[in-house]
């Protein structure tokens, strides 16, 4: 039996965030219903490319859930949740602070009709101080909070992350987790609770080093100075003859001395204490200097802590990406179907069905009949 099995999941958000904390437990064995807006459902339906009639995005998010469609803002739509409220265990929202109270679906309400109901709610500040109500996007979560300003560029400039780190690491991760927890506490005292999953304050873990550096040291992190910023020769992004790139984490003493010698860099460079400005533009002379393909032979098999970087395309199709086996379940949309995403759940945890379809907006009108 999957971990899972026998939990029902509400489902009301959309996007990213929630869906994603969705595909989380349904992996597990869940029973995830999502509640879609009429006409349109959840926006990450209407993205590009498509993959049936929905987009390929949207499936990624949504393997193996069931759909129902209701105008929360409709008379007597309360009324026709209700039974399938008190049949829950868990239920997902991504609203603004305030929006589920004024459809009657708040926390303190649904918990008279279901008071084992775990109820989590993801947003971008929290539900209380001045910036409850602010509208953002991840970028802004990541400026508000310091990390964007320690991606600068040799022009000061900070650069665009490209991957949505608050919607996933601080809103999507913190929300199974806090689930999880939630559901194991139910099972000693019978009783739900509120989860309050502030997407701004859960970053600040990503920035654990800065923070014992700045409480402890006053030394706040500075972009290009400090270790993992671009301040040392040991850790940083070295661009190679043919245009490609080499990451290099060599911090160790042994890991380093290991890099120096492949590289053959001067010995004056090697000590990295007395002028590290000058040991990365000797170690930058030396990696420009050699092809990706020449750099990656030398270092294959190496105990030196590079990696040529590759892009996504070559990053799937990686010998050891390939024997993971990451990317052998599927995900169907109509007639079509693509690899489904690798998500973090072990393989002993997760269902393993090679193949689910992602649910068409509306196909599971009949839950809204059942009974708890």
């Amino acid at each position: 039996m999957l971990p899972l099995a026998g939990i029902r999941v509400l489902d009301f958000s959309t996007l990213l965030p929630g869906p994603l904390a969705g595909l989380l437990l349904a992996e597990a064995g869940a029973d995830v219903i999502k509640i879609e807006r009429p006409g349109v459902g959840d926006e990450m339906r209407t993205y590009e490319p498509r993959l049936g009639d929905d987009s390929a995005n949207f499936a990624l998010l949504n393997r193996g859930k069931q759909s129902i469609v209701l105008d929360l803002k409709a008379p007597g739509a309360l009324a026709k949740l209700t039974p399938l409220i008190q049949s829950a265990d868990v239920l997902i929202e991504q609203f603004r602070p305030g929006v589920m109270d004024r459809l009657g679906l708040g926390y303190e309400a649904v918990r008279k009709s279901n008071p084992r109901l775990v109820y989590c709610s993801i947003t971008g500040f929290g539900q209380n101080g001045p910036r409850r109500d602010m509208a953002a996007h991840d970028l802004n979560y990541l400026a508000l909070t310091g990390l964007l300003s320690l991606t600068a560029d040799e022009t000061g400039a900070p650069t665009m992350p490209h991957t949505p780190i608050a919607d996933i690491a601080a809103g999507s991760y913190p929300a199974v987790m806090n689930i999880l927890l939630a559901l194991l506490q139910r099972q000693r005292t019978g009783i739900g609770v509120y989860l309050d999953i502030s997407m701004t304050d859960n970053l600040f873990v990503l920035s654990y080093w800065g923070l014992a550096n700045g409480f402890a040291a006053g030394d706040w992190p500075r972009p290009g100075a400090a270790l993992t910023t671009g301040g040392s020769p040991r850790y940083r992004i070295y661009r190679m003859a043919d245009g490609g790139y080499l990451s290099v984490g060599a911090i160790e003493q042994r890991f380093w001395e290991v890099f120096c010698r492949l590289i053959n860099l001067d010995a004056a460079a090697r000590d990295d204490t007395r002028d590290p400005a000058a040991t990365i533009a000797a170690v930058t002379a030396r990696v420009a200097a050699r092809p990706v393909a020449h750099w990656r032979k030398l270092f294959d098999g190496q105990d030196v802590c590079c990696a040529v970087v590759a892009n996504l395309d070559e990053a799937v199709r990686d010998p050891h990406v390939a024997a993971r086996n990451l990317f052998s379940r599927r995900v169907r949309a109509g007639s079509k179907s693509i690899p489904a995403l690798p998500v973090p759940i072990d393989n002993g945890l997760r269902d393993p069905a090679e193949i689910k379809s992602a649910p068409r907006l509306g196909a599971d009108e009949e839950l809204l009949a059942s009974r708890p």
